[in-house]
């Protein structure tokens, strides 16, 4: 056989055809040179590259045909040809089956079980579960007991309930609360939880209100490891790192002791802004800026929880609002540098991005203005409100304090009851994060999956916070608190220096991640050297080690006393009203039991005394008398309440029953309590 493109002739046979077509596949120039469709063509009669190329299309026609017979004029019987192509290949029987069209159900399902195992519902439940456990017994009879005691935590349920029976009756009322009767502007006189007005919408009356703030009492620690854990994986932290960093910035021993103190525990939205804003910004501490992973989304998503967290209060919110101030002015510095100064690149941050921020931040900083408007009119209005220099003194903790937990600390409560006697002021003095985390952030200084450099930003920010929290006890405060004390806005609202322990908690936490993170990191590999490459059940303890070892320094002994009974004239007679005894410890549970009608109550209790109030005490130690009954009339009180249960040890355990005909005034006696009619 000749292979060049003249002087050949056609092989004799099909089969021949097809091995030389085998043996020399077509080519490119081949399928343009020759038309299968001409191969009967009398132009120049074939050649023999033209028969070669011919019989391998033959060749590869018989072998892709189910049929055995074959013919010598294939190229020239086009109906042959097309009969030949419709026929099956037997290759395609070994072919993969066609992908199955899921059903919208099947769409459905798996959809929901991607999510359900994606990691944020995973941590969400798993930080839902940990903290009913690590609470307990909130939610054991949450109709009826309150955590650490019923006198701050009853003034908060009714906090949460009058924010949402007005908003749902009379707006233009919130600010002027029932409560301290005839003052206005009282919702204001302590931290308002305003943020969890839309709880306070559900249901009515103190059982209600009691339910509902140990719902919120549980889900506020929920919502604080939540938020470290996603903080941490943002910043570049592995799991196990990242569940140390939330349950220490939650469960931490010195926390405890604010177990009463709901606008304390409700700080989860600060960790979770924080990884919203850093996320949307495509930032982390491992991996930089990268500007590909921008999501202006979670941008307003931070800012939006920003303010809310903002909204429950002042206590903590204002630092917080402090520190993004500083984040932004950080930020907006190395915008400058980027964009003009060191390697200039034209828009670093992106229009986009920078338009979520200003937008962002003016919704804060507007909700922030409006919140702050009525605190300025009390302090206004009420001078003795405003804290003082005296008052910062009372509450400074000292060095001490930071190793001393508080009573209700399960692992070192009995143990460090002697040196919580030593300060003046022990639920705002033991300060103790933990031994456990103490040792983990100290290794995460040395062996950690942060950089050095962060490792010594994060160490400073712990420096700091430390100093600041001990308020006037690190070098009388004359350079660190008392000038911001004096100078920034707002920030003399602040006369518990102690509760900025909760930025060196999560500062701690972040360091002790690092640590946790990179020994996970180690034990990975030796496992990936193994054959088979697969960890011990030892290796695997020993990665839960840290995070068991700071889940069980969080164990807690906080006591759940009964919440005393709503007495049944509270539900029948109108206000305004009055209610005696009373005192701050009194006070408070009146305002829960007024939940039912939020009829105005001249009681109350808050963060001070008005002087009105003050006044009404003592007037009114003497009643029933003419002169305290001209009194309670000159302010519009229409009705005295005395429950006898309370009376013991006080002036109206004789005057109770003393006549009253001539006061002009009638007596009765509802159930336990005796009702002057005014």
């Amino acid at each position: 056989m000749t292979t060049g493109r003249s002087g050949g002739t056609p092989p004799p046979n099909p089969e021949a055809a097809s091995t030389a077509g085998d043996r020399k596949p077509k080519t490119d120039m081949d399928k343009l040179e020759t038309d299968p469709g001409d191969a009967g063509s009398p132009k120049d009669g074939p050649t023999t590259a033209d028969t070669a190329a011919a019989g391998s299309t033959a060749g590869s026609a018989a072998a892709e045909s189910t049929a055995a017979e074959s013919t010598d004029d294939k190229g020239t019987d086009d109906k042959s040809e097309k009969s030949k192509k419709e026929k099956r290949d037997p290759f395609a029987t070994f072919g993969p089956a066609p992908t199955p069209v899921p059903t919208r159900v099947g769409r459905a399902t798996r959809a929901v079980g991607r999510f359900l195992a994606h990691e944020w519902t995973l941590a969400a439940l798993g930080s839902l579960a940990l903290a009913v456990a690590m609470t307990w017994p909130t939610l054991r009879y949450p109709r009826y007991t309150l955590p650490q005691d019923y006198w701050d935590p009853s003034l908060q349920a009714w906090q949460m309930a009058w924010s949402g029976h007005a908003l749902l009756t009379d707006p233009g009322r919130l600010l002027h609360s029932n409560a301290f009767f005839p003052e206005r502007w009282s919702f204001a006189f302590s931290d308002t939880l305003l943020g969890y007005a839309p709880a306070g919408m559900i249901g009515t009356g103190p059982e209600a209100a009691l339910l509902r703030y140990n719902i919120m009492f549980v889900l506020a620690h929920a919502l604080a490891t939540f938020g470290a854990y996603v903080l941490a994986r943002q910043l570049g932290s592995g799991r196990i790192g990242a569940a140390v960093a939330g349950v220490t910035y939650t469960y931490a021993p010195w926390l405890l002791a604010q177990a009463g103190h709901l606008h304390v525990v409700s700080n989860g939205g600060i960790p979770l802004a924080l990884a919203m804003l850093a996320r949307g910004h495509g930032w982390s501490l491992r991996h930089g800026y990268r500007p590909e992973k921008r999501r202006v989304g979670w941008v307003y998503a931070g800012w939006l929880v920003a303010a809310w967290q903002l909204s429950l209060g002042f206590g903590i919110g204002l630092p917080f609002a402090y520190v993004l101030a500083g984040i932004g002015l950080v930020a907006t510095v190395t915008w400058i540098l980027r964009r003009w100064v060191v390697n200039p690149v034209r828009r670093p941050f992106g229009r986009r991005l920078f338009t979520a921020d200003v937008v962002g931040g003016l919704i804060f900083a507007a909700v922030g203005g409006m919140l702050a408007l009525p605190y300025f009119t009390v302090a206004e209005l009420h001078p003795q409100a405003e804290r003082t220099a005296a008052d910062l003194a009372w509450f400074s903790p000292p060095a001490t304090g930071f190793l001393t937990a508080p009573a209700e600390s399960r692992i070192w409560g009995d143990l460090h009851e002697g040196a919580r006697a030593t300060l003046p002021w022990q639920p705002e003095m033991t300060l103790l994060p933990g031994y456990v985390l103490y040792a983990l952030a100290l290794g995460g200084l040395f062996f950690s999956v942060w950089r050095v450099r962060h490792r010594l930003l994060l160490l400073a920010g712990v420096v700091v916070s430390m100093v600041l929290a001990m308020g006037t006890e690190f070098l009388d405060g004359r350079y660190t608190f008392v000038p911001l004390f004096e100078h920034l806005p707002g920030w003399n609202g602040i006369r518990t220096p102690g509760r900025l322990m909760l930025w060196t908690t999560l500062l701690l936490g972040l360091l002790a991640a690092g640590a946790v993170s990179a020994f996970a990191g180690r034990v990975r590999k030796i496992s990936a050297a193994r054959i088979p490459s697969w960890p011990s059940p030892w290796l695997r303890l020993a990665t839960l080690l840290p995070l068991l070892l700071v889940t069980v320094e969080g164990l807690n002994r906080t006591p759940h006393p009964v919440v005393p009974v709503q007495p049944a004239a509270m539900r029948t007679v109108d206000g305004p009203l009055l209610v005696l005894p009373s005192d701050q410890s009194h006070d408070q549970p009146v305002m829960l039991w007024s939940t039912t009608h939020f009829q105005d109550i001249v009681n109350g209790g808050s963060g001070f005394t008005p002087t009105l109030l003050e006044e009404v005490r003592r007037v009114t130690i003497t009643f029933p008398d003419q002169g305290s009954v001209e009194y309670l009339r000159t302010l519009g009180v229409r009705n005295v309440l005395i429950p006898r249960n309370q009376v013991a040890g006080t002036p109206w355990e004789f005057s109770i029953d003393a006549p009253v005909d001539a006061l002009g005034i009638t007596r009765e006696e509802i159930g336990d309590v005796v009702v002057y009619r005014l």
